[in-house]
């Protein structure tokens, strides 16, 4: 088993704290994905858990064992780095072989595990080129075939996509799920890209200003966010924002020009919280624009297009309802005309409700 835990733990430098109580198992055999905004602790997470940082307090286990004290050698672990730290003058197989020979592995075992990982790869005819011949695909796939052939009871990925161009990403980061998958190894891997961490995790835990904010599968912190920063957080375009205030009867919210009925789901759990300040939150698809037609419970509101941004197979348009902004997607071929003004209808259903001063998720 090498289910990896981390309870209670705390980094500090001098008096700046990083990270602060954090709680999070990760299970064996599970592609856990820690997303945040640059600075929020993911990082010096990734980092602890390797060995390469002491933890202030708290405790990490790999397996069974508690790692606090044990050297970053003996913990089982294989890191793939932002920078592929490939040795200049070294070919590949060489690369590859390296960490191999320190451990001193017999010449045929060794010989096994580099043609296993380079078949794996696909990077068999690039065994005898040095880094400086490769593109950095490939460079990023030799990376992932040393952590491979030490074949490591966690294999921990430290932004490894971050230098590559937005198309070899998109091919890179479904051969690293492949290779996964293939493998059957705990992962965790660390992004400030929410994309790929809703593409790749099975869950993914959310970080801000060193403490977690939520875990859960994709479509979990997706549909239920459990507050307003992990709302605003995930999510491509981001989600609707509106501050508002909740009438007494807990039957509507007015914002600044706009509003909105509660949902009759939310009305018995808003109960007794008349004009208290909240925050609306709506996703762009539950925006429905004309020639869609809404799910469940829904409201027409008329809003004036600002911006329209074409993405082939789909135009993002910017609006504004009163003084709310809104943004929501519609079909390419119907026409998203500047400063025109189009009925629209909200999908009550979707509408997510946060306590304006907490930040945290209302209702049931």
């Amino acid at each position: 088993m090498a289910a990896v835990v981390l309870k209670d733990v705390t980094k500090r430098f001098g008096a700046v704290s990083v990270i602060e109580g954090l709680d999070l198992e990760i299970r064996d055999r599970e592609f856990m994905v820690l997303v945040g905004p640059s600075g929020c602790g993911k990082s010096t997470a990734l980092r602890m858990v390797a060995g390469l940082e002491e933890v202030t307090g708290g405790t990490i286990s790999i397996g069974e064992r508690v790692v606090n004290d044990v050297p970053p050698k003996d913990r089982d672990i294989s890191m793939v780095f932002q920078s592929y730290a490939l040795y200049p003058h070294m070919t590949v197989r060489q690369n590859l072989e390296f960490g191999l020979k320190i451990r001193k592995t017999p010449a045929a075992e060794t010989a096994r595990l580099i043609g296993e990982a380079a078949q794996i790869l696909g990077i068999e005819p690039l065994l005898e080129r040095k880094p400086k011949e490769l593109s950095g695909g490939q460079r990023q796939r030799v990376a992932l075939g040393r952590a491979i052939v030490r074949k490591p009871a966690v294999f921990l990925f430290d932004e490894p996509l971050s230098n590559l161009d937005a198309k070899l990403r998109v091919q890179m980061r479904a051969e690293i799920k492949k290779l996964q998958a293939r493998l059957q190894v705990t992962a965790i891997y660390v992004t400030h890209d929410q994309v790929e961490a809703m593409t790749m995790g099975h869950r993914i835990a959310i970080l801000h200003a060193g403490k977690l904010q939520q875990v859960g599968t994709p479509l979990e912190v997706y549909e239920r966010p459990a507050n307003l920063f992990v709302a605003a957080f995930i999510g491509t375009p981001p989600m609707n924002l509106m501050e508002a205030t909740l009438d007494a009867g807990a039957a509507s919210i007015q914002g600044a020009g706009l509003t909105l009925p509660v949902p009759a789901g939310l009305r018995a759990a808003l109960a007794g919280r008349g004009g208290a300040r909240v925050v609306a939150g709506l996703r762009p698809e539950n925006v429905v624009p004309p020639g869609r037609e809404p799910r469940g419970e829904s409201v027409e509101v008329a809003v004036t297009i600002e911006i329209a941004e074409p993405l082939g197979d789909e135009v993002v348009v910017h609006a504004k309802a009163g003084e709310v902004g809104l943004v929501f997607k519609q079909d390419p071929h119907r026409e998203a005309a500047v400063g025109s003004t189009v009925p629209v209808r909200v999908e009550l259903d979707a509408l997510h409700l946060f306590d304006a001063g907490s930040q945290l998720r209302l209702g049931a």
